[in-house]
């Protein structure tokens, strides 16, 4: 590993990510790499990752250190907080398991590979089974405590946005949002349901040609472009009252409403809908297996398992529905039976004295009118 570039810092991936600028090199504090971080710093066409921390510890498979290296994207981990003092557009050189500035060696890490990142994947898989045991047993934990905060009735916030008797999508930016989005088009397209971007899902909806109807969450990774699009806007609240995203949104002058409901913003929007009165709710890129929240950084999945026993009747969960169905895949096939259907047509007419009368008339007027 040898280059020199720029530097980006954040100690926030998704916020370094909406700032860092191509052929960049991005300095995290992340430890386990998650795949949509990964995916979007590939997607920034960074120069390299620095990581203060390990970007795969060994308590779970996580597929993001594996996704930069297939991307011939340099990583290099375990530089420890020192690595975070650097200043936004300070230059380094990378040589080998150092960093240097000015040709002074200024801190010294681990660089990862194809080899030890698949090494250290096998590792996981032994890891696996404990951290699946803790997992269940906070999630049950957490769903007593919370079971008669998610399956009470909320105080519901007065929305400008009607929901009630409508169908609703909600988007988050979670594993193959992307893909699941451009995959149900057409049912945006005929069904015109509620736009709900959770956080930086309201970008994704952007991203893709559609203007969020609502936005929801705590507004710490949906851009200000976004924020300032017309949606209407809801903050998310915790139970103790603390709504942490209220002061970005009332510094930008915009009106805000609080939702206070326990658990992940993607799950208090689908609350919202719910006892909003919503007909039918469609999710993309929510977050709904134990890695998803592994690599979140959550330790259980209590309030989402609630919520989906709760809204399950009505709930249509269409994440990973890109990988059932994929259009292009598709059109081969329908010609094969367009060509077929009509080969029964074309013999009726090949045989027909009429039609045969007819085009040979036509080709006798096409020659005439070229001189032949």
């Amino acid at each position: 590993m040898n280059l020199t570039g720029r530097v980006r810092v954040d100690r926030k991936t998704k916020n370094l990510i909406s700032r860092i600028q191509p052929h960049e090199i991005a300095v995290i504090d992340h430890e386990d790499l998650d795949e949509v971080a990964a995916r979007s710093l590939v997607k920034a066409k960074v120069k390299a990752v620095l990581n203060a921390k390990a970007s795969i510890s060994g308590k779970y498979p996580t597929p993001g250190p594996l996704i930069l290296i297939q991307n011939n994207v340099p990583l290099l981990d375990n530089l420890g907080e020192d690595i975070l003092r650097l200043r936004d557009g300070q230059i380094v050189e990378l040589q080998g398991n150092g960093i240097y500035l000015e040709n002074v060696l200024f801190l010294g890490g681990q660089p990862q590979s194809l080899e030890s990142i698949t090494e250290k994947m096998e590792q996981c898989k032994a890891n696996m089974q404990d951290s699946l045991e803790k997992f269940v047993e906070n999630t049950l934990f957490h769903a007593k405590r919370e079971r008669s905060l998610i399956l009470g009735e909320p105080n519901l916030p007065p929305l400008k946005t009607q929901i009630h008797g409508r169908q609703v999508l909600i988007v988050v930016r979670g594993k193959n949002y992307c893909e699941d989005l451009k995959t149900v088009r057409s049912y945006i397209r005929e069904m015109r349901p509620v736009l709900i971007g959770v956080d930086g899902g309201a970008d994704a909806l952007y991203e893709n040609g559609y203007k969020p109807d609502l936005i929801f969450g705590d507004m710490d990774s949906v851009s200000d472009e976004a924020l300032s699009s017309g949606a209407e806007i809801v903050v998310h609240a915790y139970t103790d009252g603390q709504a942490p995203g209220q002061k970005r949104v009332q510094k930008m002058h915009l009106e805000e409403k609080i939702f206070a409901v326990p658990g992940t913003s993607e799950d208090g929007a689908m609350l919202l809908a719910y006892h909003s009165g919503a007909e039918l709710i469609v999710a993309v890129g929510t977050h709904s297996n134990v890695i998803d929240f592994l690599e979140k950084g959550r330790s259980g999945m209590a309030s989402t398992l609630l919520t989906r026993i709760k809204i399950g009747s009505i709930l249509v969960d269409a994440k990973g529905v890109s990988l059932l169905y994929s259009s292009q895949k598709k059109i081969r096939p329908v010609l094969q039976v367009v060509l077929a259907s009509a080969f029964p047509f074309l013999m009726v007419l090949y045989i027909s004295s009429v039609v045969s009368q007819l085009a040979r008339l036509l080709l006798l007027k096409f020659k005439l009118s070229l001189g032949l």
